[in-house]
């Protein structure tokens, strides 16, 4: 099936391509739920494997390095294969991953399965949006997307949800057995439903210097992110040298891409305003949206004295919020463009985040509910109109290396967005309470001390909630940006249909 010729007329979207959006969701439900899931069990991984939480936090940590190594691979990968073998491999290698993890032993065993689950995930979400690109077509994309957008958004908030319950209710190696047949599903929905050549090119030679480059790179700046927490802020050794370090890498492959013809990641696509303003959002999105669901579960908790099941459930509101807009969002996006529904959306998201820099050791529970199902109205409008904006121009080909290259900023993005979070939330508990119980802004505390440290506590938040709100304002900055770009285009395009309506009138003439 080609991208666009079985589409039918008009913006409707034909069954085929509901099926294929339909398929591939199954298998990123998986992935986007793994990246969260994880961490409300970690305190049971640390007491049953008998290792300490130090040790174990490289359950999650390997997850995500995994992730960031493999992302730059997914378009040549496609190109090279084709989207549905990498599909068919990824959530093979995830499932057996999985089944691997549940079945672990010890903590380097299940850190080792970790890892591969992570190979596998990470070319998940990067394959779907390719296949998904190039089967909507580009005057559909946005209604496509967001079909997308559900897991995307619905997933960071779910995820701890459901890890509470399944280590509440049995053993955690029900985190990663539950993924199997959800794998299984997956696998036979695609080998019978994808269609077999999409994504195919010449995809030409391995870049092998750039991949030595990026994913070295990324993962460097991904592991430094995530120690920044655990070991003094970004300015301590293990987290600021693998930081250096990866920025260092990734210069060195933008440079290198720069000189070579076909390059990993296609840095070419960034000489479109567009796509360069549609990168910067979803960047500055991800940043929003990752720090900010490390902070809330974490005020729940620490300020407010909740359990981690009742925390995630406390943040349903803001994926129902989520869940509500992003059909709305989709079907705008294909009608007025990406770029201005993205900027109500990112918009809506600041408003919402305002309030929370006045949180308070009493605020609320149905004000915040309602705060929250507004920030998730604005965050359903603003991601994937975002991300349908950055290939509205492209062409078909230049799909696969397009979608790396927005998942590699989104990821980089939510990690810079949560390690920021993180470093303030220290360093503003440290201030608030004292900085013998400095990191108790990133633990429960007793309730006693909690009690006698409520406002202080509740304080440390807020002030990290106004850094939430300037990652958001950034990410109306990049929006207004993909808007007045998309007015650019397309008044452009205005000017140019006259001069070509007048050559055909003279050919027809002559």
């Amino acid at each position: 099936m080609s991208p666009a010729s079985d589409q039918p007329s008009g913006n409707s979207i034909d069954r085929a391509t509901w099926i294929v959006a339909g398929v591939l969701i199954v298998g990123m439900v998986m992935s986007i739920l793994d990246t969260t899931i994880v961490n409300v069990a970690l305190d049971s991984l640390s007491r049953d494997l008998g290792a300490p939480l130090s040790t174990i936090q490289w359950v999650s940590t390997g997850y995500l390095l995994a992730l960031a190594m493999v992302i730059p691979l997914a378009g040549w990968m496609s190109e090279r294969f084709g989207a549905k073998r990498v599909w068919l491999v990824s959530v093979t290698l995830f499932g057996l991953g999985s089944a691997l993890c549940g079945l672990a032993s010890s903590a380097g065993m299940l850190i080792f399965f970790r890892v591969l689950q992570g190979f596998g995930g990470g070319m998940i979400m990067p394959v779907a949006m390719s296949v998904l690109a190039q089967t909507a077509g580009p005057q559909r994309i946005g209604r496509v997307m967001s079909v997308v957008g559900v897991p995307t958004l619905l997933g960071p908030i779910l995820g701890p949800v459901i890890g509470g319950v399944i280590v509440d209710s049995t053993t955690w190696r029900w985190i990663f057995y539950v993924n199997v047949p959800i794998a299984i599903l997956g696998l036979i929905l695609a080998v019978r439903l994808l269609p077999a050549d999409t994504g195919r090119a010449d995809a030409g030679r391995l870049d092998w210097v750039g991949l030595g480059l990026i994913s070295p790179g990324l993962a460097g700046i991904v592991f430094g992110l995530s120690e920044t927490e655990s070991h003094g802020g970004i300015t301590g050794p293990v987290a600021f040298g693998p930081i250096l370090a990866g920025v260092l890498l990734v210069a060195l492959f933008v440079v290198h891409s720069l000189r070579k013809d076909r390059p990993l990641i296609d840095l070419g696509l960034f000489r479109s305003r567009r796509f360069s303003a549609a990168a910067a959002t979803t960047f500055a999105l991800g940043g929003a949206l990752f720090g900010t669901m490390l902070v809330l579960p974490l005020y729940f908790q620490v300020a407010r004295g909740q359990s981690a099941l009742t925390a995630g459930l406390l943040m349903a509101p803001q994926g129902l919020g989520a869940a509500l807009s992003l059909a709305y969002a989709g079907r705008l996006a294909d009608r007025v463009g990406g770029g201005r529904v993205a900027l109500v959306g990112c918009s809506i998201m600041t408003l919402a985040t305002l309030p929370l820099v006045a949180i308070g050791a009493g605020t609320s529970f149905v004000l915040l509910a309602g705060v929250l199902f507004v920030r998730g109205i604005g965050l359903g409008a603003a991601m994937m109109p975002a991300i349908s904006a950055a290939y509205a121009r492209l062409d078909s080909a230049q799909v696969p290396r397009a979608t790396s290259a927005v998942n590699v900023l989104q990821r980089v993005g939510g990690s810079i967005g949560t390690a920021l979070l993180a470093v303030v939330l220290q360093s503003e508990t440290s201030s608030a309470v004292g900085a013998g119980t400095g990191s108790a802004g990133l633990q429960p505390v007793a309730p006693a001390l909690r009690e006698r440290l409520a406002d202080p506590l509740a304080t440390a938040f807020a002030h990290t909630f106004a850094w939430a709100a300037g990652l958001s304002l950034l990410a109306v900055i990049a929006a207004g940006l993909l808007a007045w770009s998309e007015r650019a285009d397309e008044d452009a395009a205005a000017q140019h249909q006259p001069h070509e309506r007048a050559h055909a009138h003279a050919a027809a003439a002559a």
